[in-house]
């Protein structure tokens, strides 16, 4: 018996294409706002956890998911398919409806994702300001942001599956405590947090989001897919940052310390075009961890794994 494929099914193809800001800024603007109004629904509906990490979206097999998110009726999921450029709104009690994911203003997709949750039963109140991007525009107003190639929108899933899985791999060699490799919708990226276990010092002047997030020592790095003048980049940082960090040697060499961000970054390019992509970024990720944790005097015997592999 043979099992016909679908239209869609080929081999897997380049998992480190190119992301030139230039090319693919309407799209990212716009993506960042439908990834907000999918993310505040969470935001709104799901049960508190440390660090806002119930907020985050998370990388799958087609492209971005909130997950299953509890309302009235049991739970929902809502998810971005960069494959066949699809919104998926799904109910455990089994229905399905989808929004086609194509040139339109967030205004238009605004109203169109409400009035689509609402016919599932889904009532839910959002506050409709995008957050954590200057000139913010209300969802419901935003005739602005209408961009969407789907060419640039699968490369920038598909580059997020790279570092999604290679994020994950690294994860594995800390048995401290550790957040989860998670798309953050409010800065769009994707990142991952190790923590000493010991309390951070409070931060003179911080809102509500940020004593919340940075609460406790930690250490991050995560890929931001660009904006503005600045191409894709992977970054590390350490919070609270630890004396002689910044002229700390970190691997590879392409890897840098920004005084503008205070974080190290290693650019996607850099990455793409290594010979092997990924113990490239796995010598950053854990040469900026080394350098954070050894600094700021973690106690390295008790987080770490002794053997190589989880």
């Amino acid at each position: 018996m043979s099992v016909a494929k679908s239209a869609t099914a080929s081999a897997w193809p380049d998992p480190w294409p190119a992301l030139p800001v230039k090319e693919w800024q309407g799209t990212l603007d716009t993506l960042h706002m439908w990834t907000q109004i999918a993310g505040k629904v969470r935001l709104a509906d799901c049960p508190v956890v440390n660090h806002w990490w119930e907020v985050a979206l998370y990388v799958t097999a087609r492209g971005l998911t909130t997950s299953a998110v509890p309302y009235e009726a049991g739970v929902f999921e809502i998810y971005f398919d960069f494959i066949e450029h699809l919104l998926v709104i799904q109910t455990s009690a089994g229905a399905v409806k989808t929004m086609h994911l194509a040139p339109r203003s967030v205004a238009d997709f605004y109203a169109e994702f409400i009035s689509t949750l609402e016919s599932m039963g889904i009532h839910v109140k959002i506050w409709p300001m995008p957050v954590e991007v200057p000139n913010a525009i209300r969802f419901d107003q935003d005739q602005v942001h209408a961009s969407y190639d789907r060419e640039y929108a699968n490369r920038f899933w598909r580059a997020l599956v790279s570092a999604d899985t290679i994020l994950k791999e690294f994860r594995g060699g800390f048995i401290g405590k550790s957040s989860p490799v998670h798309f953050f919708w409010g800065s769009f990226d994707l990142a991952v947090t190790r923590f000493s276990g010991r309390r951070a010092p409070e931060r003179a002047g911080a809102d509500r989001v940020t004593r919340e997030a940075y609460s406790h020592e930690v250490i991050s790095v995560g890929f931001w897919p660009g904006g503005g003048e600045m191409d894709a980049a992977f970054y590390a940082y350490a919070a609270p940052e630890p004396a002689g960090f910044a002229g700390a040697p970190i691997r590879p060499k392409a890897g840098f310390y920004s005084k503008q961000m205070s974080e190290f970054l290693l650019m996607y390019e850099d990455v793409r075009k290594a010979e092997s992509p990924r113990e490239t970024l796995l010598q950053f990720a854990q040469s900026t961890y080394e350098a954070g944790a050894t600094l700021g005097k973690w106690n390295r015997e008790e987080l770490e794994r002794s053997d190589s592999k989880p």
